[in-house]
């Protein structure tokens, strides 16, 4: 079995992480959370050009932040008990909600499914700007120029939180047996989620991006997903006069100082291989997460597709 680039697998069951935590990151996220509500979702639905014959298939638009038109893709049992549960699924950085055909299994169960697509990126969401500095490059420092308010990923972890609350309002569907999954920056949003809206019940993040960016950096891994933290640095911060300032705003967007409010039990995978998204910055998550959890690890992969841990997945979420 080969060791880990990153750090021997004893350090990284007890590693606590690295990119510092904003002393008031709960009072921070608690008043994100009061200003969405204040917004009006304006939800509308749309029948979608594909359809199956156990299937409902339709757009879901709602408001975000900044009254963006946020979509995703909404499929329903068009024969269920009702109420029945909802998965809400999230995609990996620069993708989008993908194929329709790829959750019929979950409706075929008789749970309803939502998956978003972030804002900005590959699908049909808006993303309505209105930020100071660099747009050129990368999401996680949008809006770094400004207060922690105005940086994308808090958005867009606010969007997580409306989808799953529009899913846990629907009729048909029993809000108390909510699950979310995805990977890389799906399973950095599927942490974020169930963190932000705690009575989700199962959360299954696969090899979680957006977590720890000062060991990102200090391991110089600032590369491929985490390039533009390096772009940042050469052309806005060239000596590194404000790297102090520029780690503690990340680390309102850092998910592993969001994981221990997770209340739901949590299934998670990880490579340690990945050179992706750094073993050491999954396990800087991991270790805070205080409810019911467990670890599936892959020795030998990175940050590629895990045999096996897609059925592991469906599996788990039948315990909705």
């Amino acid at each position: 079995m080969p060791l880990t680039f990153d750090m021997p697998r004893e350090q990284l069951v007890e590693y606590e992480g690295t990119n510092p935590r904003p002393d008031d990151m709960d009072q921070f996220w608690e008043e994100r959370l009061r200003q969405l509500e204040k917004i009006d979702p304006q939800v509308e639905i749309e029948e979608a050009n594909f359809q199956t014959d156990f299937a409902h298939c339709q757009h879901l638009f709602f408001r975000g932040m900044d009254e963006a038109k946020i979509h995703a893709k909404l499929l329903r049992p068009r024969e269920s008990s009702s109420p029945h549960p909802g998965i809400v699924k999230f995609h990996g950085y620069s993708g989008d909600s993908g194929d329709w055909s790829e959750k019929l299994p979950y409706v075929a169960q008789g749970y309803s499914v939502a998956a978003l697509d972030c804002r900005g990126q590959g699908g049909l969401s808006e993303d309505r700007g209105g930020i100071r500095g660099n747009t050129l490059h990368g999401h996680i420092i949008r809006g770094l120029e400004g207060p922690p308010e105005d940086m994308l990923f808090v958005k867009i972890f606010l969007d997580t939180v409306r989808l799953v609350r529009i899913l846990m309002d629907m009729e048909e569907i029993d809000g108390t047996r909510i699950g979310v999954t995805g990977g890389s920056q799906g399973g950095g949003l599927t942490l974020a989620c169930a963190a932000l809206e705690p009575r989700v019940k199962l959360v299954a993040p696969l090899f979680p991006f957006l977590c720890d960016y000062k060991r990102v950096w200090d391991i110089d891994l600032a590369q491929d997903a985490y390039l533009e933290l390096k772009e940042y640095f050469r052309k806005f911060d060239p000596r590194h006069e404000k790297e102090r300032e520029i780690f503690a705003q990340l680390g309102y967007i850092d998910v592993q100082h969001l994981c221990p409010r997770i209340e739901g039990r949590v299934s998670m995978a990880v490579g340690l291989m990945d050179e992706i998204c750094p073993p050491s910055t999954q396990y800087a998550a991991y270790n805070k997460i205080e409810s019911e959890k467990s670890l599936t690890v892959y020795p030998d992969f990175g940050h590629e597709n895990l045999p096996g841990h897609s059925d592991i997945v469906f599996q788990f979420m039948e315990d909705l």
